[in-house]
């Protein structure tokens, strides 16, 4: 079969055209086009769902805002793939689950419906190279279910852990200085079990347990609720009842677009920014297209991004610590299209867990009427730096012999396919969360949300609730918006 690359990053074979993904606009691209200079109130750095929601937020108060986004697409981490004519599986975040309220009002707001994930039937799990399957819940192998069970006391040392101040914690020196793969290893006896929780936490951050700060964890556990519901690692990965619960009719990315089409000429796309001076009582933002004066800025871009923009002054050394070391994931999302979910007829959910090989957590990604049927694999962390190392060719035949392997010979033949490698993604570098390491928190976790001058921050790396994902981003957009409204009076 024919591969072709249809954008960056973005591979697909033939019949899987339209999709979505754009080049970045370089400065050299834009050089010889003369600046225009735009005044307003606000001016807010990158257009997915943080900074649009910052930008509705103000505009809604009667504030004039400019948001500059360096992609010619808005969305962020966001991003529809077309399959056929009315038929779209998303390429990036699409989940929304329980005490996502934040991001539930936005969609609901501008329109856009959600529907259940395909959840039906027995899960798969490939251990020891053995296939069984298993109701939704608990794998019913016992060393492997024990091992889990385990994990589950990770909620009540998250419960010690304050979701604004991580650093406070009372034991926060003790769990930042070790990490959570020091965790499972001295708490998970089995070697089986101690890979699938590799596996979780590959797919959850993009990143090996050996890279997480325990501390880290236990926040980013700590925030997956609201004010009024704890976190719950269950909550984390689960489906019915968990993050994964609905997908959005007509992508994730479609509510971001309706954010960005009401807000019409306010949001200026192919416009990186280069540059943030602060002098006096204004700031004034350089990037390809424009230059924007405004009395305050957000900044809602991926940390790892911050450190690219020439601050006068500069950024506070605490923050820039911070940017450089909250590191973004490694994430790849392979997705197989096959003419029906044939799976759904053995009466398997498509979801599966392994212990082995790159694609070793997949979902079900098929549209509302289940046609055509879509199975998509989360390949993160090690695995996903092994896999991008090689051949488009030698990756889906690895891909396809882990989708056999769960759910037997019609998975080696999808009639099409595609991929996204989010490091590729100039303007994200990574997904689906920028994580932190060892010492980091507690030595630079203060200056997380703390105002530069003028200067506030937004992103989903900054939440307090649903760190990572779309309603972390919506809720920190929306408090970074009454932070500067309350500093505008």
């Amino acid at each position: 079969m024919d591969e072709q690359l249809t954008r960056r990053g973005l591979i697909g074979a033939a019949g899987a055209a339209g999709a979505a993904l754009w080049l970045p606009t370089t400065a050299t691209a834009v050089a010889k086009r003369k600046r225009r200079r735009r005044n307003v109130d606000v001016v807010i750095v990158g257009a997915g769902f943080a900074g649009l929601s910052a930008a509705r937020a103000l505009a809604r108060k009667g504030k004039e805002v400019c948001v500059l986004e360096s992609r010619d697409r808005v969305g962020g981490r966001t991003l529809n793939h077309t399959i056929s004519r009315g038929v779209i599986a998303e390429a990036g975040g699409e989940y929304i689950g329980p005490t996502q309220d934040r991001i539930a009002a936005l969609a609901k707001s501008v329109g856009v419906d959600t529907f259940k994930t395909y959840d039906t039937g027995n899960y798969v799990l490939y251990a020891r190279g053995q296939r069984s399957v298993y109701p939704a819940g608990l794998p019913t192998d016992p060393e492997i279910q024990q091992g889990v069970i385990k994990a589950l006391s990770l909620d009540q040392m998250a419960a010690e852990v304050p979701v604004d101040a991580p650093w406070k914690a009372k034991r926060a020196a003790e769990w930042d200085a070790m990490t959570f793969g020091d965790w499972i290893n001295g708490n998970i006896p089995d070697p089986v079990a101690r890979k699938i929780l590799v596996a979780a936490a590959q797919s959850v951050w993009g990143a090996d347990p050996s890279e997480l700060s325990l501390l880290y964890v236990l926040w980013y556990i700590a925030c997956a609720g609201n004010p009024k519901n704890k976190g719950s690692f269950v909550r984390l990965i689960s489906t019915t009842g968990g993050a994964q619960e609905s997908r959005f009719v007509g992508g994730s990315q479609l509510v971001a677009q309706k954010v960005a089409k009401a807000l019409g000429s306010q949001v200026a796309l192919e416009s990186p920014v280069r540059r943030i001076v602060q002098s006096g009582n204004r700031v004034v933002v350089t990037s390809d297209r424009f230059v924007v004066h405004a009395e305050r800025a957000i900044v809602a871009v991926p940390p790892a991004l911050v450190s690219g923009i020439d601050f006068s002054p500069d950024l506070p050394r605490m923050r820039r610590n911070l940017v450089r070391r909250i590191v973004p994931g490694h994430l790849i999302k392979w997705e197989g299209i096959y003419d029906t979910p044939f799976w759904r007829a053995e009466g398997l959910a498509g979801q599966a867990v392994s212990d082995s090989g790159i694609a070793n957590v997949t979902f079900d990604n098929s549209p509302p009427n289940g046609s055509p049927g879509i199975l998509f694999s989360f390949i993160g962390g090690s695995n996903a730096n092994a896999a991008a190392k090689l051949a488009a060719s030698a990756r889906r035949q690895a891909v396809l012999t882990d989708f056999t392997n769960y759910f037997g010979p019609q998975a080696a033949n999808p009639k099409s396919y595609f991929e996204m490698d989010w490091r590729d993604e100039a303007w994200t570098r990574g997904c689906p969360v920028g994580h932190a390491g060892r010492n980091v928190l507690r030595r630079y976790g203060p200056a997380l949300k703390v105002p530069f001058r003028r200067v506030h921050w937004a992103g989903t790396e900054v939440s307090d609730y649903w760190n990572g994902y779309m309603d972390g981003a919506v809720r920190s957009g929306e408090a970074a918006a009454k932070e500067v409204l309350k500093a505008l009076r």
